[in-house]
């Protein structure tokens, strides 16, 4: 059984989103998508959603968020790890026969929340918490010992961002960050060593739904027309520890991107078109460059990942939607010609303990 991507709602990326609540945004976002597919509130079957109430700011958010998002009299499952790991949920959820058509909805507004704040509560109490470990306390720790596994140092990682930077300015639907020089970038200051700040992607503000359709339902409703099918989906979590061992393997990473590609009848990064990756820093994008065998460095997140816009709850799903427009041919001023496969990365967790890859077809291949 096939799925596909039928539609996408994609709200104006922002520093701080100021004149809108998060009700607000999940219902334009998930409107958005539903327009997008041609479809209406009353086909949707099920709703996932990608939420955290630490950074939402409020307990059990889906209470008030299932409604806006589509959820209305709905049945309806919340991830807390990531937007994409509620994609995965959701294609599971397809695959199992549950659902024909459905959304898939993350949001995240960081400029309401601390988020070092945040990660550092999901520390374990008795060994990482009291050390004071947050996000970028653990991402330093990851840069380490990359640095020592792929022989990574600060001159290529300020080169990447550099060039992340140089791609999302062409992305209509990013920030458009001004581009730091090298020079800037490896002359930032250190936040926790080897980590500098301008090597971390921004945060903003952000919301995403995608409207997923089995081949059941496109049958029944000929004017809801895909733009993608779901080719494959892999997602794994690795140990919790933050050893040495652990933080340069990238287990999870890499078996995620095995499990997605296999699943797709691909045998390796050659095979696609594109590559969103979803990378915090610029440490992050040349350890996933390596441990996925990624050698043409052009396929490599046109849209500027992170560096276009980072509402960091849910920029792994912001991928997937980029990955479908490109797979679709609707990326706009940033789109490769004649993609006709796509994947899409997310990460989560202290030191990305989780990841998710998404590939994706172009519908004109398997019509």
């Amino acid at each position: 059984m096939s799925v596909y991507v039928v539609g996408i709602g994609l709200h104006p990326a922002r520093v701080a989103e100021h004149g809108l609540r998060l009700e607000e945004m999940g219902w334009r976002t998930a409107r958005a998508a539903l327009d997008s597919a041609g479809a209406t509130r009353r086909q949707i079957d099920s709703v996932t959603l990608g939420a955290c109430d630490e950074l939402d700011g409020r307990p059990i958010s889906s209470m008030l968020m299932t409604a806006p998002a589509g959820g209305y009299g709905t049945d309806e499952i919340k991830v807390t790890d990531s937007g994409a790991s509620a994609f995965a949920l959701a294609y599971a959820r397809f695959l199992s026969g549950e659902s024909n058509f459905g959304l898939v909805v993350s949001w995240c507004k960081t400029s309401k929340t601390d988020v070092s704040s945040v990660m550092r509560l999901r520390g374990d109490p008795f060994y990482t918490r009291p050390l004071g470990i947050d996000d970028t306390v653990a991402d330093a720790l990851f840069a380490q010992a990359v640095a020592d596994e792929f022989a990574v140092d600060e001159e290529e990682v300020s080169r990447r961002v550099a060039a992340a930077y140089r791609r999302a300015a062409r992305n209509p639907r990013g920030m458009r960050h001004t581009t730091p020089s090298e020079e800037a970038l490896g002359q930032s200051p250190l936040v926790a060593l080897p980590l500098r700040a301008g090597q971390r992607a921004p945060f903003s503000d952000g919301a995403v739904a995608l409207a997923l359709a089995s081949e059941q339902f496109l049958r029944t409703n000929p004017g809801c027309k895909p733009l993608a099918r779901i080719a494959g989906v892999g997602w794994a979590t690795d140990e919790y520890r933050l050893d040495r061992q652990r933080l340069r393997a990238l287990n999870s990473a890499r078996a995620a991107w095995n499990s997605a590609l296999s699943q797709a009848g691909l045998q390796g990064a050659s095979d696609l078109d594109c590559i969103e990756l979803e990378t915090p820093t610029g440490w992050h994008e040349a350890a996933y460059i390596r441990a996925f065998g990624i050698e043409q460095g052009d396929k490599v997140t046109p849209s500027g990942g992170s560096f276009s816009q980072n509402p960091t709850f849910c920029t792994g799903l912001i991928n997937a939607a980029e990955a479908v427009l490109q797979a679709s041919g609707r990326a706009g001023e940033v789109q490769r010609l004649g993609a006709r496969w796509t994947a899409a990365h997310g990460c989560h967790g202290y030191a990305q303990q989780g990841n998710v890859v998404i590939v994706f077809e172009s519908v004109g291949a398997v019509q």
